[in-house]
């Protein structure tokens, strides 16, 4: 019995001139496990990484992403580890990535600390009320900022986090005990400091798991009840109500960006607090809600089953090209194609437990290596 021809050898004369182009484009293509192992592997590998070429290659907004998109799913019983659902290949990850890193930068020992979490542009926004401060972190370079909470009297009651063209923004709503009004605070990446601005109070109520959202300038909330849309002008600091009539006999109402210029409105029609469909509408050019797309009856059926007609559980957020429609209580994300103007359910992460409690928290994740906190 012959034994088996060894393997190949990789000829150094040859591999060792390859030239960095090529090799850029063939780190291009690496799967996300792999780029992250790959930084403590190699130095050579390491500043390649970091040129100025491979920079100016993979950070601009034309160039095509090495990684694929995530949704990442949190849960009490994963502990700050993120189980990830590839949306480009529709499978789950056998991988999760861990806040750990970005923690133990700033000397957080105890998770349970966090109060919210909040994605955008590849970063991920956490507060902290142990050390009274924001921590902005980038989990694929591993690099993290702590930002100091805006006033030594702060309990907070909203977070927006939103990377824009130019870095990030922080909005925050803060109760005070000698007020019966909130205030308002305005972080800028690229001042790195704080503004104070008058504060819309309503847009704190049964949105405790949706954040607003960026659009042409300004920051879009949803109102509790009466409903309404209102706006918040990043350049001036001021307030627009009333945006847009809204449909009729709405039982809720979410807010999604698509982050070119398209606005949507996700919510129940019914009466009696009950919704008996689900509907998605788009922001005309006359500041109207124009109908897109109902959700089939046997969906919608299941969706307002599971979160029990308690809409405050309900959140929204657009995610590579889907409306993703999700449920504080529920595992599952119900998610509208856009282009294709079609439903799906997202399947059921395989390693969380048959039974577990409400706690279910999704991020929407497209991985920016160079995102700068």
């Amino acid at each position: 019995m012959s034994s088996p021809s060894p393997q190949p050898q990789m000829d150094p004369k040859i591999w060792s001139k390859l030239p960095p182009e090529i090799l850029e484009q063939i780190l291009s293509f690496l799967p996300l496990k792999t780029f992250f192992n790959l930084r403590s592997t190699c130095k050579g590998f390491w500043s390649l990484i970091f040129s100025p070429s491979f920079i100016t290659k993979h950070s601009s907004p034309s160039s095509t992403s090495p990684f694929s998109s995530f949704l990442l799913l949190s849960h009490p019983q994963f502990h700050r580890h993120f189980p990830l659902y590839d949306s480009t290949l529709a499978t789950w990850r056998n991988i999760s990535l861990s806040l750990s890193h970005s923690l133990s930068l700033h000397h957080h020992n105890n998770n349970n600390n966090f109060t919210s979490l909040v994605s955008s542009g590849g970063l991920f926004c956490i507060s902290d009320y142990s050390s009274s401060s924001f921590v902005v972190c980038n989990l694929l370079s591993k690099s993290s900022r702590k930002i100091e909470y805006p006033s030594s009297f702060f309990h907070l009651e909203h977070l927006t986090f939103v990377a824009t063209p130019n870095g990030y923004k922080i909005f925050v709503l803060s109760s005070h005990p000698s007020s019966s009004r909130n205030n308002a605070f305005l972080y800028d990446s690229n001042k790195l400091s704080w503004s104070k601005f008058e504060s819309f109070d309503p847009i704190v109520g049964d949105n405790h798991h949706q954040q607003g959202v960026f659009h042409n300038g300004g920051l879009f909330f949803a109102t509790p009840e009466p409903f309404s849309v209102v706006r918040f002008d990043l350049e001036s600091g001021k307030w627009e109500s009333d945006v847009g009539e809204l449909p009729n006999q709405v039982t809720f109402i979410r807010l999604v960006s698509d982050g070119e210029g398209k606005l949507f409105l996700v919510g129940g029609v019914g009466s009696n607090g009950i919704s008996r469909s689900i509907k998605v509408w788009e922001m005309g050019e006359e500041g109207d809600w124009v109908e897109v797309e109902v959700l089939p009856d046997i969906m919608c059926k299941k969706f307002v089953s599971v979160c029990y007609h308690n809409y405050e559980h309900v959140y929204c957020f657009w995610h590579e090209g889907m409306i993703c429609i999700c449920c504080y209580t529920w595992p599952e994300i119900l998610y509208f194609l856009v282009g294709r103007r079609t439903w799906h359910w997202l399947p059921r992460c395989p390693s969380l437990p048959m039974k577990c409690s409400c706690g279910f928290k999704w991020f929407p994740f497209v991985p920016k290596l160079y995102a700068s906190v």
